[in-house]
């Protein structure tokens, strides 16, 4: 499933009708919901795959995000993907709008001066987390992860790992205290999910929703009964 968003918002027309708009109350509201979208369109998002399992959720990423997208592949990411996916790195970097080496410390996004709104490692092996929790900026991602922190963006983790170690965790409570969204790779069960895509989608859903985009990709709890197998 890919999410389809409201090209209308780019369209110069658009814009006008929406610099018009009057000051009522629904207008206040559609405004608004025009200016979130249009943001949205615009994001920039760096995407960083590392070599935990799960490249997957990276992929379902890449294929989901608004925007511009810039992607860092490093280089056990490039083999683990290869035995989960049969995937190249030049099949993921092609996802993307923009690529980059982990061991390019020159490009754009390795300066704070690079105007990325986010930043998401997915999967985050629990090796490239605990660099960041220590200010190791060995490589791209590390470092574009140090950017997003010092800079105040949003940079989300996911975590593929199991069990976690007390280093692990202190680790995870110090990037946790810094403003860094910990998110385990966890999918829910609730919607009885019957193929691996659904499972990813809730994941990959759930990443959308901390960077504040819009998705549906999968279904929300309501309070209400279970679905029916068909649903």
């Amino acid at each position: 499933m890919v999410l389809i968003f409201k090209c209308f918002l780019v369209n110069d027309s658009a814009r006008v009708a929406l610099s018009t708009l009057s000051h009522t109350e629904n207008d206040t509201r559609l405004k608004k919901l025009f200016q979130r979208d249009a943001l949205v369109v615009d994001m920039r998002t760096v995407v960083g795959i590392t070599g935990a399992s799960g490249t997957v959720y990276g992929l379902r990423l890449l294929e989901c995000l608004p925007g511009e997208k810039t992607v860092v592949v490093s280089d056990d990411a490039a083999t683990v993907a290869g035995h989960e996916t049969g995937m190249s790195r030049q099949d993921i970097e092609g996802l993307a709008d923009e690529s980059y080496g982990n061991d390019d410390m020159a490009a754009p996004i390795a300066s704070g001066s690079a105007a990325f709104d986010a930043m998401v490692i997915a999967p985050c092996s629990t090796s490239t987390m605990s660099k960041i929790a220590c200010g190791i900026s060995d490589n791209l991602i590390t470092r574009a992860a140090a950017v997003a922190l010092k800079e105040r963006r949003t940079l989300v983790l996911l975590i593929r790992e199991t069990p976690l170690s007390a280093i692990i965790l202190r680790n995870m409570q110090t990037l946790s205290e810094a403003g860094v969204v910990i998110m385990p790779a966890s999918p829910a069960f609730y919607p009885r999910p019957s193929r691996v895509e659904e499972m990813v989608d809730f994941v990959v859903g759930r990443v959308l929703d901390q960077l504040g985009i819009e998705n549906d990709l999968y279904l929300r709890w309501s309070g209400d009964e279970a679905p029916d197998e068909d649903q």
